[in-house]
């Protein structure tokens, strides 16, 4: 069979194929501790299950607007408002299936072939591929210091006449690193200074830890709305991943254009969905907190561990809910790489990590604490006579 070309530079999601493999296992007798897929194990808030029931007893279910209903899209900006104090109207919010759709319409409606995309190195995973697909050149930025923030020196060394967008994500995936309001900002003018439209994936916005607080730069957008974007949604911070929500914040016109895109692909997204949407953003925030506070104390057990570890190191998480270990020094002959390590670990160890190789860096593995703490405390006390030897 003759496939595109554009298989060719796409892959199948390694901790969707990391969680299979726990599962085949476990289906075979083997007691297996997953630790890769970046899910919340919190329930979804009361309130939320309450207005979807209460939806869906209506006994009606019709196409709503394809870029989402308009309560819904008023809904997202009292977030940004109640949040970060931002005012925005109804035209600029697009409501897709999840931040993946939110991504893959907006890099659809931007990109021509042979454009640049610039983002920080290590990287969440579909970055790359999205950008393959849309058209466009990935473009990883490595930091100069191991373990740290890019600068604005990092991306000077990237820059070329056909860089053409850079995505930002904080907190981010594999690492948890949190930019400051101030470190983001110098990082997006820099970019706007060239040109350059930049995309800011929030998607773990309310699981920052640090000190300062919450950082968005929607609170840009008033005063750059046509050089900037925003990706958010429901499932990190929220606990919904299945609900499949994701919105997107920018100007009209390219909102509308993301639209038609959508329209001839999926159409509007569940109608059940934003049910839940509306009531997860209008609601109490109570259950956010609680969710941020629980995944600051499993991210200082996961750390009390691994510091106990000589040969594997990793920046301290500012937020989301992964720690990226670098295993580099574990590698041997028999374990030669990332890829090679997990498979080790999860045979011997029973423990599901994923390899770093997805991400732009084959030193690491990505370990996700979402989970409840006595099933963390057993997956690192089962990893620490293989990691921490």
């Amino acid at each position: 069979m003759n496939f595109s070309h554009r298989m060719d530079f796409i892959a199948p999601s390694a901790t969707l194929e990391v969680s299979a493999k726990a599962a085949e296992l476990r289906s075979q007798g083997h007691d297996i501790i997953s630790l890769s897929l970046g899910e919340p194990d919190f329930p979804v808030p009361e309130h939320v299950v309450n207005a979807v029931v209460e939806a869906a007893q209506t006994g009606r279910a019709p196409y709503t607007p394809v870029p989402g209903l308009p309560a819904v899209k008023d809904a997202v900006t009292l977030y940004f408002k109640r949040v970060y104090n931002v005012a925005l109207p109804r035209e600029c919010v697009i409501i897709s299936n999840g931040g993946k759709q939110v991504l893959f319409n907006l890099l659809m409606a931007l990109l021509n072939p042979g454009d640049e995309v610039l983002f920080p190195r290590p990287y969440w995973l579909s970055y790359p591929d999205m950008v393959h697909l849309a058209g466009g050149t990935p473009v990883p930025v490595r930091p100069e210091t191991p373990n740290s923030k890019i600068t604005v020196s990092d991306l000077e060394r990237a820059y070329t006449p056909k860089s053409k967008i850079l995505i930002l994500n904080s907190p981010g995936n594999p690492t948890g690193t949190c930019y400051s309001q101030e470190e983001l900002e110098i990082l997006a003018k820099w970019a706007m200074e060239r040109n350059i439209f930049v995309i800011s994936d929030e998607m773990y916005d309310q699981l920052c830890y640090l000190p300062s607080g919450l950082s968005s730069l929607s609170r840009l957008l008033p005063q750059f709305s046509e050089q900037l974007f925003i990706v958010n949604g429901l499932a990190k911070s929220f606990a919904m991943p299945g609900w499949r929500v994701g919105y997107g914040i920018g100007a009209p016109e390219l909102i509308a254009k993301m639209s038609t895109i959508q329209g001839q692909s999926t159409s509007n997204i569940c109608s059940l969905a934003q049910a839940a949407a509306l009531a997860a953003l209008t609601g109490p925030y109570d259950t956010v907190e609680q969710m941020r506070n629980v995944y600051m104390q499993r991210r200082d057990l996961a750390m009390n561990y691994i510091s106990l570890w000589p040969n594997v190191s990793c920046p301290m998480p500012d937020g989301a809910f992964y720690i990226f270990l670098n295993i580099s020094k574990l590698f041997s002959e028999q374990i030669p790489n990332d890829i090679a390590m997990c498979t080790h670990l999860m045979t011997k160890a029973g423990v599901a990590l994923v390899p770093g190789t997805p991400f732009g860096d084959s030193r690491c593995l990505r370990l996700s604490y979402s989970t409840d703490e006595e099933t963390l405390n057993l997956a690192l006390e089962k990893l620490s006579p293989y990691l921490g030897g």
